[in-house]
């Protein structure tokens, strides 16, 4: 392909970038002028096992495996050519959420993926305004994404994911576009990575009724580095940087009868923004991860929280021909979630 031909293709990119951005801000200028709240907050659960035990939320950590790229488009790369990606999970009360991802190469450079995920949240029984029992019904969410990333330098890559997003609650029913835009800069002989990503720009298209709803658009800022004959990666991601105050209330062990306090001092805010992650990497076969989520932890202080609340740990094992991770938290006493991983390379199992 000719250097023209390169810069045509760039051009073409810059303005579809720049058009998704315009229709993002005019549908979040929409939802300003209009009394709406947050909905869509199921797209800050991960699908990847080894994002959910680093804490639930990176956007740094660069491997060869598809379910790295959930958060980041930017770590799709076509070194995950005809991979596969399985996911399942057991989350809160009777939600199981499940889906499935293939990403592809273009030439040496670029790569794509598309994938689908549902999210099923059990049995809610129905009744009227008069709290009449009229049955049960099955409230469910299902996401279907399709993301592009393309090297820019040896070192600098990015991406963009697009999300349609449907819902459906009883007899209500919701259509929402989303998008999500990445960078990473990574350095193979430091072990340093960095990443930028604009998270869930978009808007609803169907609403379920009057009210907008809008998407959680969220900034996140990354870094992960790994040191010199240490087998151990250190990650550190900003998130929800769109606002500072992340208040909170803090009720002690649920057992006393004093007021509840508010917390918005400088240091809570601070550690609400960011979320902790250390993986062990002996070598190409084995890894263990374990994350440390401030946010998760407080936002469970009206629950029966329990000591590891904020805390969660993923295992993962590569074999020959698949990748298989588990990961496990517990945001409160009374739940304890549970994801499933199998990364599937077609180019090993077909050979």
């Amino acid at each position: 392909m000719t250097y023209s031909l390169y810069q045509r293709y760039y051009r073409i990119l810059f303005v579809s970038v720049l058009l998704l951005l315009a229709f993002a801000g005019a549908c979040d200028q929409a939802a300003y002028a209009q009394d709406g709240s947050t909905a869509y907050n199921y797209l800050n659960v991960t699908s990847s096992s080894r994002i959910y035990g680093l804490g639930g939320v990176n956007i740094t950590a660069v491997e060869d495996e598809l379910s790295v790229t959930d958060q980041n488009p930017a770590l799709l790369g076509p070194e995950m050519d005809n991979q596969i990606l399985i996911d399942y999970m057991r989350y809160l009360g009777e939600s199981n959420f499940a889906g499935v991802r293939y990403a592809h190469a273009i030439g040496e450079r670029g790569a794509w993926s598309a994938g689908i995920r549902y999210f099923g949240y059990g049995k809610i029984q129905a009744t009227d305004e008069f709290g009449n029992m009229n049955g049960s019904f099955s409230p469910s969410d299902i996401n279907l994404n399709g993301s592009f990333s393309y090297d820019i330098t040896d070192r600098l890559r990015g991406g963009i994911t697009m999300k349609m997003l449907f819902s459906n609650y009883e007899s209500y029913s919701a259509f929402a576009i989303g998008t999500d835009l990445g960078i990473n800069y990574f350095d193979p002989d430091s072990e340093l990575s960095l990443s930028a990503v604009v998270a869930n720009l978009g808007g609803q298209l169907k609403r379920f009724n009057s009210t907008y709803d809008r998407l959680p658009v969220d900034v996140r800022l990354g870094i992960a580095k790994m040191f010199t004959g240490l087998p151990v990666r250190f990650s550190i991601t900003a998130w929800n940087l769109t606002k500072w105050h992340l208040p909170f209330y803090e009720t002690g062990d649920g057992t006393s009868d004093e007021p509840f306090v508010i917390k918005d001092k400088f240091m809570s805010n601070l550690f609400r923004h960011l979320v902790f992650g250390v993986d062990f990497i002996p070598g190409d076969r084995f890894y263990v991860a374990l994350g440390y989520n401030y946010k998760t932890r407080t936002d469970m202080s009206t629950y029966s929280r329990s000591f590891v609340s904020g805390f969660s740990l993923a295992a993962g094992l590569n074999l020959r021909r698949f990748n298989v991770g588990v990961a496990l938290g517990q945001p409160h006493s009374g739940a304890t979630t549970f994801m499933l991983n199998l990364n599937l390379n077609l180019n090993d199992i077909l050979n």
